[in-house]
């Protein structure tokens, strides 16, 4: 039956190989790669071995000129199979006005049907343009609606990018494959009907340049299939369907040899993208990805000597009498160079370099003493040099990116040890400004020492700008183990609760027990760290400040993260370590519910989760609110650790509780957990029939007043 399965496969491909030879290729300019076909409406010409199905199937009208491309009515600019997409021309809905009544009115709608196509939610923007214009989207079942509001009282040319001054903007929604746009006016134009009796709203590219729009235009030029308006991005996917179950099926798997499965961050689904040191069309299930032949392309593949290929890669080897690894760099003198007028030639460069290297010592020693180097010298902090980071990072390579705050991009980095750390580089913004957060961060992490923050090996003070060490966390954000990844670990209550106890000692311990205390400024699930043991780190204190003695609150100028930041700071300016407190209680309502803190509530009312989570907990309806399946002797310890987050949610910093209490709290509650788990197993493990098992011991809140 295998080798039946083979021969099948294989005779498949065959054909399939033998109909994409005589397959077209482009529609007037546009390339249209498998899996996408095309079909000649105009000649009623139909390939239909050229697409992967019918919904990649699309339409070639060669009577128009240039001939255009379409899918359905959609007409197709390009497709991008590295991407994912394809770019659609997009026309405005449209709405006009005389001094007595409406003239004009379209709405525009779009309709991708059932097939694996999706406007791009990161890519699109839902733009209206008009100084009384209302623009309103909405799915086919209109269970979905957004729209924006742009007004003003003059003409005026529009700029590069819409500042909401005769424009507005608002985002897509994922997964979205029907939508249409309403346009409406709150005075009919009636008060700028001198410069503009028209307003108009469409789906564009976010790359869309509003710049050559004026609020004088009138939209009817814009509306005809020679003139779009604009572009929208779709994205596409081979199958709605996990890589798994797509590779249990052979024969209509997508993806060719030398592939990657990848998934869609758009919906579900998956595409196909050539492995690393591999191109062509990865949906070609007979050629597949072909291995790059770097030697012959020296443009784009460095090598300094011998270049040799080989699969998904290249060697490269320095001419006889030079050393290096020849891709970067060759080192020495061929050979063949060494003459009475190279000798002459060398000692000049010699000269030139340690003229270079004695003016690069300085300006290290220059930079060294100007970052505090004297005072840090004496101090129990490893001080790094420049070029130990430079080859740690591998020059600070992208490969080796970390991510970004908002003073410094984190890198990579291994050092010639084995040793794996996390090198914080500032950005190459405001001097004065960059030198006092890092001096502030500096004084904060130097002296704090425990297992739950994220802990500096050193600094190095060689650089522009002094970069701070610390080590490397492997297992990235708790923001992306509940919002990007499919986690396990978060797959269990007492992963959550063991989580949130951590972080909460964390916290406790920078507001009693460092010295001074410290209040951390930006709490948020992104600055919590995991490592190879998915133990919690707390890390990023850019945002941080330290508590002179005698002093509880600290006025400093706004900073931190929406949706986190304490509404009491917001107001006052005044920071307290209840700010810190509030914005961990949003992290348990995130550890709760596993929506983002801004996101829109599930039931569809216009409130944020944080009012949705308030809500359902006011009305006792904490089960519908969860993201995880629990048991029934564990909802009793969600119940009390939900209440603890109301708590810490109290919109007046006084009624909130002290980290200290939040920390005793999800200790007891953790505990608790770890004794039921423990009296199951061994019930299990004895195999004994219990009728009735005891419930877990109560625990009572601490003494502070839970009201908001």
């Amino acid at each position: 039956m295998a080798k039946l399965m083979h021969i099948v496969l294989a005779l498949s491909l065959t054909v399939m190989a033998c109909s994409l030879q005589d397959c077209p290729t482009k529609c007037g300019d546009v390339e249209v790669p498998y899996p996408f076909g095309v079909s000649d409406t105009s000649a009623a010409v139909v390939y239909p071995a050229c697409a992967r199905s019918d919904y990649f199937m699309l339409s070639c009208n060669s009577t128009e000129y240039p001939p255009r491309l379409y899918y359905g009515k959609l007409h197709v600019l390009n497709i991008s199979l590295e991407e994912g997409t394809f770019t659609i021309a997009t026309y405005p809905s449209l709405k006009c006005y005389n001094e007595s009544a409406q003239t004009d009115h379209v709405n525009y709608k779009m309709q991708l049907g059932n097939g694996p196509f999706r406007l791009s939610d990161t890519r699109n923007k839902l733009t209206a343009i008009g100084c009384d214009t209302t623009a309103f989207m909405s799915d086919a079942g209109v269970t979905y609606g957004s729209g924006c509001i742009s007004y003003c009282t003059e003409s005026k040319k529009l700029e590069n990018y819409c500042t909401g001054i005769g424009c507005c903007q608002t985002s897509m929604p994922r997964s979205l494959k029907n939508i249409t746009i309403a346009i409406s006016s709150l005075s009919n134009h009636s008060r700028v009907f001198q410069f503009n009796p028209c307003g108009f709203a469409f789906i564009a590219d976010e790359k869309f340049n509003v710049s050559k729009l004026k609020l004088d235009d009138r939209p009817k030029p814009y509306f005809s299939k020679k003139h779009p308006i604009s572009k929208a991005v779709i994205e596409w996917v081979a199958s709605e369907e996990t890589c798994e179950d797509a590779r249990l099926n052979a024969t209509f798997y997508a993806c060719g040899n030398n592939t990657d499965c990848v998934y869609s961050e758009n919906g579900k689904g998956y595409r196909c993208l050539c492995m690393q040191g591999y191109a062509g069309n990865p949906y070609d299930r007979l050629q597949g990805c072909q291995d790059i032949d770097e030697c012959k392309e020296p443009m784009n593949y460095r090598c300094h000597g011998t270049c040799k290929n080989k699969a998904g890669n290249y060697t490269c080897q320095c001419p006889l009498g030079m050393h290096g690894d020849g891709k970067i760099s060759c080192q020495g003198f061929h050979i063949s160079t060494i003459s009475a007028i190279c000798g002459a030639f060398m000692f000049v460069v010699i000269i030139s370099l340690l003229t270079v290297i004695i003016w690069r010592k300085r300006i290290k020693e220059k930079n060294f003493l100007k970052n505090g180097g004297m005072l840090l010298k004496h101090q129990r902090v490893r001080l790094f040099s420049e070029k130990e980071l430079q080859n740690a990072t591998k020059d600070y390579d992208r490969s080796q990116f970390l991510g970004e705050g908002g003073f410094g991009c984190v890198y990579k980095g291994n050092l010639a040890d084995g040793t794996q750390l996390a090198v914080k580089k500032p950005k190459d913004i405001d001097k004065t400004q960059i030198n006092e957060e890092f001096e502030k961060e500096i004084g904060i992490v130097s002296q704090v020492n425990h297992v739950n923050v994220v802990k500096i090996l050193g600094l190095c003070l060689e650089t522009k700008h002094p970069l701070l060490v610390y080590e490397f966390i492997s297992n990235g954000s708790l923001y992306q183990h509940i919002h990007q990844r499919r986690s396990h670990i978060l797959s269990s209550w007492k992963s959550r609760l063991r989580i949130a106890a951590e972080i909460a000692l964390a916290l406790d311990y920078l507001h009693s027990l460092a010295n001074p205390p410290i209040i951390h400024g930006d709490v948020k699930s992104a600055n919590i760290l995991l490592d190879e043991n998915y133990t919690a780190k707390v890390s990023d204190f850019g945002a941080s400040v330290l508590i002179s003695p005698g002093e509880t609150v600290m006025a400093t100028k706004i900073q931190g993260t929406l949706g986190y930041l304490d509404p009491e700071y917001l107001m006052t300016g005044i920071l307290t370590e209840k700010s810190d407190v509030y914005s961990f209680g949003v992290v348990l309502v995130e550890l709760l519910t596993g929506e983002k803190p801004n996101s829109t509530a599930r039931s569809g009312v216009k409130n944020n989760i944080i009012q949705y989570f308030l809500s359902s907990l006011e009305q006792n309806n904490i089960p519908e609110i969860l993201c995880l399946v629990v048991t029934e002797d564990e909802i009793e310890d969600i119940k009390l650790f939900a209440e603890l987050a109301k708590c810490c949610l109290s919109r007046r910093g006084a009624k909130r509780p002290s980290m200290k209490q939040v920390a005793d709290e999800l200790s007891r509650l953790r505990q608790s957990n770890e004794n039921l788990w423990a009296q199951l197993n061994r019930q299990e493990s004895e195999h004994l029939v219990v009728e009735n098992i005891n419930q877990p011991e109560s625990i009572s809140m601490p003494a502070f007043d839970i009201s908001l």
